[in-house]
């Protein structure tokens, strides 16, 4: 199976294993929860899917890498401790904590997250002294004496032997207590991966044209040489930085990641030329509908992978729009939820919100500590939310970003020692004061939502007007509709921001198969 089928059957186990009947009890008892074994080879995303799952599953998530351990860390220090039997006192042998156990404990102390996920990633390359304890750990779920807490399912993952010369095979009986994996590398699936994680648009661009290069593993005179896709994504948020701070990515840095010859003097290559597209062509002029002559000369002459890097180099420009439209909406979103939560606390102010005394008036500075109040359990939500991996680091930006724009549009008490006033309309007069203090903060937030998607609504029909004039109805253009129809931040964009041209040209296309059988086509060429 490839890696998204085994996310997939991972995230439905997570779910049937954490089922309870009405008593509370798990549907699946402990005992028949078997751990999940995957086996492929490295790079391909064993890691991430699990935190991926943890964090939409709304789980704890313990991850550890088994060979950076011990036999002492996994299953504990020996102590001495004195017992009696048939009244003669004994010596006896225990074992403190096991490292990893008792992080699994740290992590519900500190996140009160009970359920979650224990990963033992290269679990099939640990030392010979150590290889006892794993197959224990598969087989009876403990480490040492203590056993993973209840509501804490196992996953486990391996490398098969030809990619490491440290693997060690399973016995039939423990692998007749796993759920065995199989998974293979997919350049399909992990481009949609890629997609949704924003990996370096030159990396993309080529792999898109070169998926053969996406994961290879070969041994030849020189020894073995490979290229993952681990090493793509590291080089791809490498590549960026540099980029910021115009620092060049020549082979050398490539040859970093890309430990296969061929390969990385290709892809060199090619960030070179996509660098050197990206400038010539002036993406940031065709956005703003500003294209000068010569560059339709230019590319009326382009062959097909420059034409297609430009492509490419327009639908990244564009994903950043998007991105910041989404990024708007989300904290234009978390503020109307604050504002409706805000006022319908103001009227009913009482010991929930702080309240000292049981009048029904309410004066600004009460207005105030409510909205001061409610700022404080949002920030107390987030930072749970937070240790407890929930959050994408986008969610965690955007709650950053509200949380500042709601401390600048807080309403500040009066000078002087204000009273409240229990009179009704004295009282409702001061809410109302409170409230439209704080809704001038959302008020300019939606404008700055509206100007944002106005702007990208443009830059997607000058991007229209470019393609069409540039490549008059050739392929060019079923490639760039059906990115935008992959491409997440596009598909939410254009849900709320229909286009008359791009619903007009997804209809025609067949979206993603005409896309694929001209890349193949390049490919054998």
């Amino acid at each position: 199976m490839n890696i998204r089928q085994a996310k997939e059957e991972i995230r439905h186990t997570v779910r049937a294993y954490l089922a309870r009947k009405e008593d509370g009890t798990y549907k699946i008892p402990a005992v028949r929860q078997r751990p999940m074994l995957l086996m492929g080879p490295p790079g391909i995303g064993k890691t991430q899917i699990m935190e991926q799952i943890a964090r939409e599953e709304r789980v704890g998530l313990v991850a550890y890498t088994i060979t950076h351990h011990t036999r002492q860390s996994a299953v504990g220090l020996p102590f001495i401790r004195e017992e009696e039997f048939d009244g003669k006192p004994y010596s006896v042998t225990e074992y403190t904590m096991s490292e990893i156990i008792a992080s699994v404990y740290r992590k519900i102390r500190d996140t009160g997250q009970r359920e979650g996920i224990l990963f033992i990633d290269e679990i099939n390359c640990v030392s010979e002294t150590l290889a006892p304890t794993m197959l224990q750990f598969l087989q009876c779920k403990t480490f040492g004496n203590q056993a993973v807490p209840e509501g804490w399912l196992i996953v486990a993952a391996g490398n098969p032997s030809e990619y490491n010369k440290s693997v060690r095979d399973f016995d039939m009986v423990t692998l007749d207590r796993v759920r065995y994996l199989d998974v293979e590398a997919d350049f399909r699936v992990w481009e949609e991966y890629a997609r949704a994680q924003h990996i370096c648009g030159a990396v993309m661009s080529y792999l898109a044209l070169r998926p053969k290069n996406f994961y290879r593993v070969e041994a030849d005179v020189d020894g073995l040489q490979y290229v993952t896709a681990r090493g793509w994504e590291d080089l791809g948020s490498l590549m960026e930085v540099y980029e910021e701070m115009g620092i060049p990515v020549d082979e050398p840095v490539v040859r970093e990641f890309v430990r296969h010859d061929e390969v990385a003097e290709d892809a060199a290559a090619y960030f070179d030329l996509y660098r050197k597209y990206r400038d010539d062509y002036g993406i940031p002029d065709i956005l703003a509908g500003k294209v000068k002559p010569a560059v339709y000369a230019r590319i009326y002459a382009a062959a097909f992978d420059e034409r297609l890097s430009v492509v490419n180099l327009l639908l990244d420009g564009l994903t950043q729009q998007f991105i910041g439209v989404d990024a708007e909406k989300a904290v234009t979103d978390g503020w109307y939820a604050f504002l409706k939560e805000y006022k319908s606390a103001l009227p009913g102010f009482g010991p929930d919100c702080g309240a000292t005394d049981g009048r029904a008036g309410i004066s600004e500075a009460d207005g105030a500590q409510i909205y001061r109040t409610l700022c404080e359990r949002r920030r107390e939500a987030f930072l749970a939310a937070k240790r407890g991996g929930t959050l994408s680091q986008r969610e965690a930006a955007c709650e950053k970003r509200l949380a500042d724009r709601l401390k600048l549009y807080a309403p500040q008490a009066p000078g002087g020692r204000e009273r409240a006033d229990a009179r009704p309309e004295r009282a409702e007069k001061a809410a109302g004061r409170c409230f439209l203090t704080a809704k001038a903060g959302f008020d300019a937030q939606r404008k700055v939502l509206e100007e944002a998607g106005r702007k990208a609504e443009a830059a997607l029909e000058n991007a229209f007007d470019f393609v069409e004039r540039a490549f008059e109805g050739g392929q060019e253009m079923v490639v760039f509709v059906t990115e935008l129809t992959l491409r997440p931040e596009a598909a939410l964009f254009l849900a709320k921001h229909p286009s008359e041209r791009y619903l007009r040209y997804n209809e025609q296309f067949l979206t993603g198969t005409r896309k694929a059988e001209l890349l193949a086509e390049l490919n054998r060429e």
